[in-house]
């Protein structure tokens, strides 16, 4: 089985991420990068051989400290995943089966651009090839993932995957949406952020989606 490394940004919320930690390593094999983003209250990180922490002092919008996790991470495979969701089983081995099959990116959540809502919007069609994927849990081909980068100009994670999503297909890749053993827990970077600051990066991002993509129906998945 390939080799693969589950980054996940922690802002806070320390128990949250913990139980996401212990929950990886007792349901997969997989190595993890932790980016400890920001000032904030010391959590107690399990010693492990495939735990590494990169701690960074001025924090990073998403866009960046989510390229710089996709550059610092050495396997074929990552999962780029939010410390709300945990694994309740395995969930890295059915996703990296359906990356050999051709997919760049497999996630849990997701859907289809809502063409006849002008794009501004997302059906959740279920299992199944989407336009989009949600970054609670999304296993990505590093080295496709690398080409493409994130947009540093998304400071917030709302839509940003989306985004990213979408320049993924741009540039030829596949993504595919499936079931998978994992529970969502309170999304603290939802949740837990200043509603107006929220909803003005959210809307950002979703307007830098509308100028950049919007009518580009030929890097939209099969509708169904």
């Amino acid at each position: 089985m390939e080799k693969v490394t589950v980054a996940l940004i922690i802002e806070g919320f320390g128990d949250d991420a913990l139980a996401t930690i212990h929950s990886i390593l007792n349901h997969s094999d997989a190595q993890l990068l932790l980016l400890i983003n920001g000032k904030q209250e010391k959590i107690e990180i399990p010693r492990d051989s495939r735990i590494e922490v990169v701690e960074i002092k001025q924090k990073l919008g998403w866009a960046n400290a989510i390229n710089q996790l996709i550059s610092d991470i050495k396997t074929p495979y990552l999962v780029i995943m939010d410390p709300s969701t945990t694994f309740v089983g395995d969930a890295i081995t059915p996703a990296l089966h359906k990356i050999k099959e051709g997919f760049v990116a497999v996630g849990w959540r997701g859907g289809l651009v809502n063409i006849e809502d002008e794009w501004r919007s997302v059906e959740d069609k279920g299992e199944g090839e989407v336009d989009v994927l949600f970054s609670y849990f999304m296993l990505v081909d590093r080295e496709f993932a690398l080409k493409v980068g994130a947009n540093p100009s998304a400071k917030y994670y709302r839509n940003a995957d989306l985004e990213l999503s979408l320049a993924l297909r741009e540039a030829g890749g596949k993504l595919y949406q499936l079931d998978l053993p994992l529970e969502q827990g309170r999304h603290h970077g939802y949740h837990d952020v200043d509603p107006a600051y929220r909803e003005k990066h959210s809307k950002e991002n979703y307007n830098r989606i509308l100028r950049r993509f919007r009518g580009k129906s030929d890097i939209l998945s099969p509708r169904r």
